[in-house]
């Protein structure tokens, strides 16, 4: 059975909702794999909403392994929990020593960074093979999915996307591992884009616009993430697609610069967007 590491922060209702619909597509037998283990990087007590979740988890009956970032970075001394401008602190580099030591009896065959709030370190990316969201198609804008979407509107942009890259200790700096693409030209697009060209830069008309297709890029940005994180693992289960010392393999053994799941998301999302 293919074998899933989970790390998460547990921080709100996205992290739960993704570690349900990746629970109910095993139980389905969509997704045939397991989820080996539950990371947290947070503790019981620590907010409501990280309790909620990792009482789903134990109510899953997955293994839970729980170690508050925190409150390890309040025991170090403050000089060493100082941000460094050309490095991880030196708490974090220890801190994922600990985590991979508390992990150690684990062996996943490919972990998911699932609302994980940390930026791992070299060392655990190069124990781990681990996949990480980014809200753009391939060669789009980086940043936040609000910084992504400001910069799609400000560049007039045709199409945009989401994709699974490969954690690296530089954020969204790994190779793509899969994604899909989706129109933002057209329709229900098109009616916001010519009133944001029409209308004068100081124009409230135009600001409403603006806002209204921000909201409409994200709706269908959203609607396709979760699609795509299950989708990429049972692309990895059934052998489409793996990872060998960091380059992304097709079925001919072949280096691949991103597999491309669009199709398949777009049957999934149709209909699901209103």
């Amino acid at each position: 059975m293919y074998q899933i590491g989970w790390f998460s922060t547990g921080r709100g209702k996205g992290s739960r909702g993704l570690l349900q619909t990746a629970q109910d597509s095993i139980k389905s037998g969509e997704l045939e794999a397991k989820i080996a283990f539950v990371f947290c990087s947070r503790e019981y007590g620590e907010t409501e909403a990280t309790d909620i979740f990792l009482k789903m988890v134990e109510d899953y009956q997955i293994p839970l392994v729980t170690f508050s970032y925190q409150k390890f970075k309040s025991r170090v001394k403050p000089s060493e929990s100082e941000p460094v401008v050309t490095s991880s602190p030196s708490w974090r580099l220890d801190y994922d020593r600990e985590v991979m030591k508390q992990l150690q009896d684990f062996h996943p065959d490919l972990c998911v960074l699932a609302g994980y709030m940390l930026i791992v370190s070299a060392k655990m990316c190069q124990k781990y093979d681990m996949l990480n969201l980014h809200p753009a198609a391939p060669d789009g804008p980086t940043g936040t999915w609000q910084e992504v979407i400001l910069k799609l509107i400000e560049n007039n942009a045709k199409q945009t996307g989401a994709m699974m890259h490969l954690a690296t200790s530089e954020l969204d700096k790994g190779p793509v591992v899969t994604y899909c693409t989706f129109p933002i030209k057209g329709e229900p697009f098109d009616r916001y884009w010519q009133e944001i060209e029409k209308l004068p830069a100081n124009s409230p008309r135009r600001h409403d616009a603006k806002d209204s297709l921000f909201k409409l890029i994200r709706q269908h940005g959203l609607a396709r993430e979760f699609p795509l994180i299950i989708s990429t693992l049972k692309a990895f289960s059934e052998c489409r697609i793996k990872i060998i010392e960091g380059k992304i393999i097709n079925t001919e053994g072949k280096p691949i610069k991103g597999y491309n799941l669009t199709a398949e998301i777009d049957n999934q999302v149709t209909g699901a967007i209103l």
